[in-house]
């Protein structure tokens, strides 16, 4: 009763810690552990099996790599820790729990931004950096090192205004901040996935508000997330009053750039003068709006490729939107026709047979139009529409010249080469020969 009955080691002390581990109940603790982290996968495996995003933040592809699992073993072993704590004699478990915290707080901390920036190179510095920051913390609260720093830190100060701010409460602040950052881009990404999935298929509108609202959820997110950073970190944000409006009238003309494009992002998303799948002319440059974020939207040509294009500029600068009206697009093709061909007569026929076409609408109906008498020939200039411009537009082009090709030849009906007429000016007469007399020498009188 008296082993029973003596108080858990200190955590702080490392060598406390470490004769506590080689006392003899260490290994019936340790073995408790192994349940608490069997117990720990077994749910989340059981858990996972009803979830079908394998990758999601929650399940990882080999269960502990997501957050689930750690999160599980952390809360078992807190609650063995807690409900033993008379009965517990080694610190395993008092070891334990630190090193599955920072395994939590790693793990969450690498899924979130994997899933909020996941083509980033940066953000794979930041994730080794946390990674060891939270070991080497770990490390340092084990070896009784860690009281020591923060007392350090905690004497290095300075007066800001009436507030007092220590680099501890700096440190403190920016490590709140980041997980509070970290916590909001989860949830706004959650939100975001959310609300673009309950999207209506091929309602272009839709997707863009929902887009609006998914950027201004994950706005207010990181906004309100920085503003408790602070306040955990013990900063007055009255004081900040007089140095935010210096730095916002300074900011204001550094970043008036960005905060236009931030602006001007907006303002697209709500009067939804373009959306996600319009077809649109930028510049010169003509595609298919594929995203529309707070600072620039992609546009994606049929080559393939993409461009960039800040807010601002499709704010201030004149775009074509094929698509604002509707998605119906016109198309032209030429073809030249022998002179003599019954040009009235083959008019009505030709534009039966465009109605033909697969991807050809009929309302409004293909037109056939005689519009020049070109050296060659007659030139007609086809015009129809088309419904579906996503689809592409050279390929209908080309079953329209297809179809008019078979056409004039079942009706025989010649596309001149180039040809040219030449006029022969009549040469002039040749002038008579002299006479051999001409050349005889003449005597002398």
């Amino acid at each position: 009763m008296a082993a029973a009955s003596s108080p858990l080691p200190a955590a702080g002390d490392f060598a406390t810690l470490l004769q506590g581990l080689l006392h003899r109940s260490a290994a019936l603790e340790a073995l408790g552990l192994l349940a608490v982290l069997v117990l720990a996968w077994l749910v989340s495996r059981a858990v996972r099996g009803r979830e079908t995003a394998a990758g999601s933040i929650w399940f990882g592809e080999r269960i502990v790599d997501g957050v689930l699992f750690p999160l599980l073993a952390l809360l078992l072993a807190v609650a063995v820790r807690w409900g033993l704590n008379e009965h517990l004699i080694s610190p395993v478990f008092a070891v334990a729990v630190p090193i599955l915290m920072s395994l939590a707080v790693i793990r969450l901390v690498v899924k979130v931004l994997h899933r909020a920036f996941p083509s980033s190179s940066a953000m794979r510095v930041v994730e080794r950096s946390i990674s060891w920051l939270a070991w080497i913390t770990v490390v340092a609260w084990i070896t009784g090192l860690l009281p020591l720093v923060l007392r350090e830190l905690d004497s290095v100060t300075w007066t800001l205004g009436s507030t007092r701010i220590s680099v501890r409460n700096l440190l403190e602040g920016l490590l709140a901040a980041g997980l509070v950052l970290v916590l909001a881009l989860w949830v706004s990404a959650a939100l975001e996935a959310r609300l673009l999935a309950g999207a209506e298929p091929g309602r272009a509108d839709s997707l863009s508000v929902r887009k609006m609202a998914a950027n201004a959820l994950r706005a207010l997110l990181m906004f309100i997330g920085l503003m408790l950073a602070l306040s955990a970190a013990g900063i007055d944000l009255t004081a900040l009053g007089v140095l935010g409006g210096a730095l916002g009238v300074g900011l204001g003309f550094g970043l008036q750039k960005l905060a236009a494009n931030y602006v001007s992002g907006f303002v697209i998303l709500a009067e939804r003068s373009m959306r996600i799948g319009d077809l649109v002319r930028v510049d010169n440059f003509e595609g298919r709006i594929t995203d529309i974020n707070t600072r620039f939207t992609k546009i994606r040509a049929p080559n393939g490729r993409e461009s960039i294009v800040p807010n601002e500029i499709l704010i201030t600068q004149r775009v074509e939107n094929a698509s604002l009206a509707d998605d119906k697009l016109l198309l032209n093709t030429l073809v030249q026709v022998a002179y003599g061909t019954d040009v009235p007569a083959l008019i009505p026929v030709l534009e039966d047979a465009l109605r033909q076409v697969p991807r050809v609408l009929s309302d409004p109906p293909p037109s056939v139009l005689l519009t020049q008498f070109a050296p060659d020939g007659l030139e007609l200039t086809i015009a129809f529409w088309i419904g579906d411009p996503e689809n592409g537009q050279n390929n209908a082009r080309s079953a329209v010249n297809l179809t008019i090709l078979q056409l004039f030849e079942a009706r025989g009906v010649q596309i001149p080469f180039p040809q040219r007429v030449l006029h022969m000016a009549p040469s002039p007469l040749p002038s008579p020969l002299p006479s051999a007399a001409a050349f005889a020498p003449r005597s002398a009188p």
